[in-house]
Parts: structure tokens; C-alpha cells; sequence
């Protein structure tokens, strides 16, 4: 059973705007570190950003700094990824993570992975 379900990938128009959800079942989000990889054609995957246990502490590749944002509702038990003035480059799909530790910019380091989701931009 995959705990983790992306949701909200799609086509949008540069400097267009997107909102990922992650929603975990089985895992409770209050008591793991939360991050969004992405995987462009081609590449390996990239970290894009990451949110403490918490929900206290994020952190962002210097890529999407600014212009994306991370957060978690404990209630919904749901991560989200709100992204802002979209690129061409940001095209890839995207994953979310979790792991019982301290934020990682690793993706060896997360135990649990979604199965992504894709979003595309056109120009």
C-alpha cells in the first residue's frame, strides 16, 4: 500500500500558478519530515523542497525559492506545494516523500514515496 497520493499536477501556462496536495493514509504526517522531489525528462531526481515534523521549518532549492511554498494541514493529514510564476523548467513530474527524520535534500534518505504526479508547462 503506497501511503502516500499526489494530486493537482497539470498543464499551465508559464508564470501560470499550481497547487499540489500529497495526502498520506497510514502514515501521520505530525511525526515525519515531508518533502516534493521532482524528476524532469532525462534528469535525476531534484529535491525542490522540504517541511519538518512540525510544520515549523521549510527549506527550498534555490531553483524555486520564492516563488514555490511548502505546507502541511495536520488535520487533513495533507502536504501541499502552492507554485508560483511557473517556468518552462519547472516542467517534471513531482513527488512527495516522507522519513522519520530531520529534513534531507536526499532522496535516498526518504522511506516513503508517492507515485507522482505531472506538471507541464507550456510557453
Amino acid at each position: 500500500q503506497v501511503p502516500l497520493v499526489e494530486s493537482g499536477g497539470g498543464l499551465v501556462q508559464a508564470g501560470g500558478s499550481l497547487r499540489l496536495s500529497c495526502r498520506a493514509s497510514g502514515l501521520t504526517l505530525g511525526t515525519v519530515t515531508m518533502a516534493w522531489f521532482r524528476r524532469a525528462p532525462g534528469k535525476g531526481r531534484e529535491f525542490v523542497a522540504a517541511i519538518n515534523w512540525r510544520g515549523d521549518s521549510t527549506s527550498y532549492a534555490s531553483s524555486v525559492k520564492g516563488r514555490f511554498t511548502i505546507s502541511r494541514d495536520f488535520v487533513k493529514n495533507t502536504m501541499y506545494l502552492q507554485m508560483n510564476t511557473l517556468k518552462s523548467e519547472d516542467a517534471a513530474v513531482y513527488y512527495c516523500a516522507a522519513r522519520r527524520f530531520g529534513p534531507s535534500t536526499r532522496a535516498e534518505e526518504y522511506a516513503y514515496w508517492g507515485q507522482g504526479t505531472q506538471v507541464t508547462v507550456s510557453s
